[in-house]
């Protein structure tokens, strides 16, 4: 008699994330939210704001992508000027580095794009569907008329600030009052209409979906930044030592003698928290620093009569240790931030002397590789060269070539040249060394020198440029 074969083993899935809760952050008011929505504030002035700002005529900044000119102010800065741009990245990255080491994410939590725009979707969010309670009433209900009503008020207004906000940023590289003339006309161009609804569906998404995701999972800074926080670093914590045993009690009740510490347990801190933690399991990747979580236990802790403090901005070493105030900032100052302090110092300083000692125009000389030289009729040796000038002044410049290096050796094309606004202007150059001196120098390459200066007296030293002359056999 056969044995029955035994069933197929069914396959087993296990999900590469968590499942996921939404969030619904509480409101909460206090000076460290005051000081949230003035960054809010000013971030957004400066975003908005910045491309309507005229200089000289034209937008104050613009990066020109069509055009290859990026204007800051008075500053018109080239495609080959990009070595501003890597200076700038890596002082953006130092900076970051030193706020860390002393105050932790706090970056996170005033002025990321992410937490800014999150804070402006979340207002909306409470204005129309109500704050923390109202909002899970609301999703916990069958849909009816009332809740399609506010959820689709609230997403009308979440597109039209996504929407405005793709347009400010394409203001940055289209000029934004023809950009605002198109738009209203609906003869905005593809690539503009594209990159327009391309940054607000990121703005829709990440601010109103994504949210906290973004932050504990796709933003690389919380992977790294305990790499650069340490026991003496300023960060948001919660003091277990005065704060447990946890547990709810009456205003007039002694916590002493129910064994109880200053901690009620009443879970505010984690409403508030736009990631959804727990403060009182300790410092964590997902906190960004956005300290809702002080400004509500200050809030219950006066309600109750204790003191203020029981999460607050403190160092590892300091909660620990009982340190004050005065000794943890003292501490701050260690090896690693002066160290950070000085490269900051020392490479803004020379980017600030480059940008301002920056001249106004930029040479380059190239020879004519499919005639390297050769002799005219009287039997003068010619060289020809490809000269291009950048001027990145605002206004026509003129120029005046010389050449050094070599006795007897003269310029055979016009000395000088105007060169449009903002342009670039490339010409030949022919360089003659007579009979004579080049049948001294045959078969050699001599070295020689270009200047170039404007036609201004004085304006500036000129630029050299020193490349080669090369003489036959005669």
């Amino acid at each position: 008699m056969s044995t029955p074969p035994e069933p197929a083993a069914q396959p087993v899935f296990f999900p590469l994330l968590d499942q996921q809760q939404k969030i619904y952050p509480r409101s909460v008011s206090g000076r460290f939210a005051r000081w949230r929505w003035v960054m809010v504030w000013l971030t957004q002035i400066v975003f908005y704001g910045l491309p309507w700002l005229q200089w000289n005529g034209r937008q104050a900044v613009l990066f020109n992508l069509e055009e290859r000119h990026f204007y800051v102010f008075g500053l018109v800065l080239q495609p080959q000027d990009f070595i501003y741009l890597a200076a700038l990245l890596v002082l953006s990255a130092l900076g970051l580095f030193f706020v860390t080491a002393i105050a932790g994410r706090v970056w996170c939590g005033y002025a990321c794009p992410q937490t800014v725009y999150t804070e402006i979707f979340l207002w909306v969010e409470r204005r129309i569907e109500g704050d923390r309670s109202a909002r899970m009433r609301l999703d916990a209900k069958p849909w009816g008329l009332e809740k399609l009503a506010r959820k689709i008020g609230k997403q009308a207004a979440w597109i039209a600030i996504a929407l405005f906000t793709g347009f400010s940023f394409v203001g940055y590289f289209i000029p934004i009052h023809s950009l605002a003339e198109q738009s209203l006309a609906l003869t905005l161009t593809p690539w503009a209409t594209f990159w327009v609804f391309f940054y607000g569906f990121a703005t829709y998404g990440n601010a109103g979906f994504l949210r906290e995701q973004v932050c504990k999972f796709m933003c690389p800074y919380a992977r790294f930044q305990s790499a650069l926080i340490d026991m003496d670093s300023m960060v948001i914590a919660y003091d277990a030592k005065r704060g447990e045993n946890r547990g709810a009690r009456s205003r007039k009740a002694d916590p002493k003698a129910l064994d109880l510490g200053d901690c009620i347990d009443c879970t505010l801190c984690v409403q508030v928290c736009p990631t959804g933690i727990d403060i009182r399991n300790g410092l964590q990747n997902e906190c960004i620093a956005c300290a809702a979580c002080i400004d509500v236990c200050d809030e219950v802790m006066d309600k109750m009569g204790y003191a203020p403090g029981l999460i607050r901005y403190s160092s590892g070493n300091g909660i620990a240790q009982g340190w004050s105030v005065a000794r943890m900032l003292r501490r701050v100052w260690r090896p690693r931030v002066l160290t950070y302090a000085a490269l900051l110092l020392v490479l803004g300083s020379a980017f600030v002397w480059s940008v301002g000692n920056r001249s106004d125009y930029s040479v380059a000389v190239s020879r004519d590789r499919g005639a390297l030289a050769r002799q005219t009729g009287n039997g003068d040796t010619e060289n020809t060269y490809q000269l291009q000038i950048t001027n990145s002044l605002e206004q026509p410049q003129g120029y005046v070539v010389r050449v050094s290096g070599q006795e007897g050796l003269r310029l055979d094309t016009a000395a000088g040249l105007l060169v449009g606004a903002t342009s670039t202007h490339s010409m030949a150059v022919r360089l003659v060394l007579p009979l004579a001196w080049a049948q001294r120098h045959s078969g050699e390459t001599l070295p020689v020198v270009f200047q170039i200066e404007p036609d201004t007296a004085g304006a500036h030293q000129p630029v050299e440029v020193k490349s080669t002359f090369i003489v036959p056999r005669y």
